[in-house]
């Protein structure tokens, strides 16, 4: 086994589904990415065997028939998964960020509800904050909601909602009060059908969105036009708490995504180095020129640093703790270090690299989704700057 992405102080269940994740990317997704990537397919037997092993009560309350384990065990998975295909922790990633903040931030009703089918995978769920004009202001969102007896009406255009045609619970942002600023926004828990077209009634979801590369999972807009959903379903109970309710899940999205980045990462460098064994060049492997051999060192540093990086902002999350700062370096640092490496591997494999017949083909069109997944490198340095100066 590498010596990289070693964690210490797990337990001996951590490192137990840890290992079984693993074994499960090794078995059943290494071999069948390609093919799912090149045509755009959603992986139902992939995902029948993530519920199989409990992934998708990971995260959950063992009162509420989850497994009840730590946000550090949830990244370490993700970076297996990752490991194997992108796509397929982008799968588990919504639906933790929903169940997080039901868990949280939910209701006794909300909870008794949901999360006992979350964990054993019947409901699965997206996250709806973007729109097509606003990007990473969060504040110009327009999707209204107002209030009609005990439901209230939702009217607007969500966007870049992953799996949103697969989900069938998305929890959507939307102004309640639009004079209020972040204290007018609220979070509604939408129950839909699973598919495309009007998924509920007025709802709709139009189909996926083409994407350069992050396949097999689907990307849609939300349409909403006096769409109807009881009052009951704000999250919490209680109108005007949406946006932090929000933040505090896209703390756990952004450990996600820096932990899918470790996982490209160290796939790449995996394939990098197994082809710099192989591949002779002057009578010698082209690991043993320096130069290559330089670039193999850089790259596995950047794996480890990142990893490393992610470990410490799961924790501190773990720990009850703010982790903004921690898990905005992790998310920066780990997709940046996941594309340079990417890029490396890919210079590695020389004119090979571009033949759709290898990995690292894949690997260098999904590693770009990072970058801005759950937030720019802009934003997250934003964010840590701000931290900082706060003392």
């Amino acid at each position: 086994m590498s010596r990289l992405q070693q964690t210490h102080g797990l337990t001996d269940e951590q490192r137990e589904i840890v290992a079984t994740v693993r074994a499960f990317a090794e078995k059943e997704i290494i071999p069948v990415a390609a093919e799912l990537e090149r045509a755009d397919e959603y992986p139902h037997a992939i995902v029948d065997g993530m519920r199989d092993l409990g992934l998708f009560g990971l995260m959950i309350g063992e009162e509420h028939g989850g497994l009840g384990e730590s946000l550090l065990t949830y990244a370490l998975v993700v970076e297996e998964l990752a490991r194997g295909w992108m796509s397929v922790s982008g799968i588990v990633n919504t639906h933790f960020i929903v169940a997080w903040m039901i868990a949280q931030h939910g209701t006794a009703e909300q909870k008794s509800h949901y999360l006992p089918r979350m964990a054993a995978g019947d409901i699965r769920g997206a996250f709806s904050m973007s729109e097509p004009g606003c990007g990473s202001d969060v504040s110009a969102i327009t999707t209204r909601a107002v209030p009609d007896g005990d439901h209230h009406v939702i009217d607007g255009q969500k966007m870049w909602v992953t799996n949103g045609g697969s989900a069938n619970l998305v929890a959507v942002l939307v102004k309640t009060d639009p004079d209020a600023g972040h204290r007018g926004m609220t979070t509604f828990l939408v129950d839909k059908t699973p598919g495309f077209g009007e998924v509920a009634p007025g709802l709709t979801v139009p189909g996926k969105i083409e994407k350069m590369g992050y396949k097999g999972v689907d990307t849609t807009e939300l349409i909403f036009d006096g769409h109807r959903v009881p009052s009951a379903r704000i999250l919490g109970g209680t109108p005007g708490r949406g946006f932090y309710q929000m933040m505090d899940g896209v703390e756990v999205g952004r450990v996600n995504v820096a932990a899918r980045a470790c996982g490209v990462a160290r796939r790449a460098y995996e394939l990098a180095l197994g082809y710099a064994r192989q591949r002779e060049t002057f009578g010698r492997p082209i690991a043993d020129h320096q130069a290559v051999l330089f670039r193999l060192a850089e790259m596995a540093t950047k794996v480890e640093a990142a990893h490393q990086m992610t470990v410490m902002a799961a924790r501190r999350k773990d720990a009850g703790e703010r982790n903004d700062l921690e898990a905005g370096m992790a998310k920066y640092l780990a997709s940046e270090y996941c594309k340079e490496v990417v890029e490396d591997a890919f210079r590695i494999h020389g004119g090979y690299a571009y033949s759709k017949e290898y990995e690292i083909e894949r690997l260098y069109r999904e590693a770009p989704m990072l970058l801005i997944g759950e937030g720019t490198a802009d934003i997250q340095k934003m964010i840590i700057g701000r931290r900082l100066l706060e003392g």
